[in-house]
């Protein structure tokens, strides 16, 4: 709870997967991928509740293990390739208010971004419950992948910048003006506005900068192996994270 406020937090973890066959129970760091933002949502300080929106009873039964409910499963119509996020995500929060457990904010966190930590999500809740914006979204700063630097393949093969100008106009990296990408490291809204936006993205949304380690994302076993890497080093990149924002060197 944050001012009075409930706040609910659910993991997405469907069975189906393309990329990287079952891939939410995929170990990682000696737990399935799904347990990694379980944790983090159970850490937060003002998560009131924290469930599984998932349409297979094996997947549920090892959220439940790692300390998230399974009040439900989700319907087979709302776990396809197709389905939209918001569906699952109003189909859990109808269920739970018809049962008469009704929330202000809604927290989601993906088992593809295992990296989130509960200190994350508390930052991010309460940087928008002191505004009057209704949603807060996880972002990082595109540095080597500046959209700046990009170029399109033409029909002959050779290059040419997206940006007019021609490669002689391209700027210094340290000119270019800051810009982000979603990083799909949290989703964080009111439900109200959840409700009526039907998205976590529109006019009245923050943008939450995360640490560039946290924004790494599983997709496919690329991802996955990189992910590995990082987690096994998750202690030399907080300490390294504490150092630079204290200005050690």
């Amino acid at each position: 709870m944050i001012n009075g406020k409930r706040v609910l937090a659910i993991v997405p973890a469907r069975k189906g997967s393309k990329g990287l066959p079952m891939k939410n129970v995929r170990p990682l760091g000696g737990k399935p991928l799904l347990a990694w933002p379980i944790a983090a949502a159970r850490a937060s300080t003002h998560v009131d509740r924290t469930i599984i929106s998932t349409d297979d009873q094996g997947f549920a039964d090892i959220a439940v293990a790692h300390g998230a409910e399974a009040p439900f499963l989700r319907p087979a119509a709302l776990a396809s390739d197709t389905a939209p996020s918001i569906d699952f995500i109003l189909h859990a929060l109808d269920t739970l208010e018809a049962d008469g457990d009704a929330y202000d904010y809604l927290v989601l966190l993906e088992p593809t971004s295992p990296l989130t930590e509960g200190a994350d999500v508390d930052a991010a809740l309460r940087a928008l419950d002191a505004s009057d914006a209704e949603a807060i979204v996880g972002v990082t700063a595109l540095e080597t992948q500046h959209p700046a630097f990009a170029v399109r393949k033409q029909d002959d093969g050779r290059i040419a910048p997206l940006q007019p100008g021609g490669f002689s106009a391209m700027p210094r990296r340290q000119d270019l003006e800051p810009v982000f990408g979603l990083d799909g490291s949290l989703y964080i809204s009111t439900v109200a506005a959840l409700r009526r936006e039907r998205s976590f993205c529109h006019d009245r949304t923050l943008g939450h900068e995360m640490a560039r380690y946290k924004s790494h994302e599983v997709d496919d076993l690329i991802d996955f192996l990189c992910i590995e890497a990082v987690a096994a080093n998750l202690q030399i990149l907080r300490e390294e994270g504490r150092m630079s924002s204290s200005g050690e060197r």
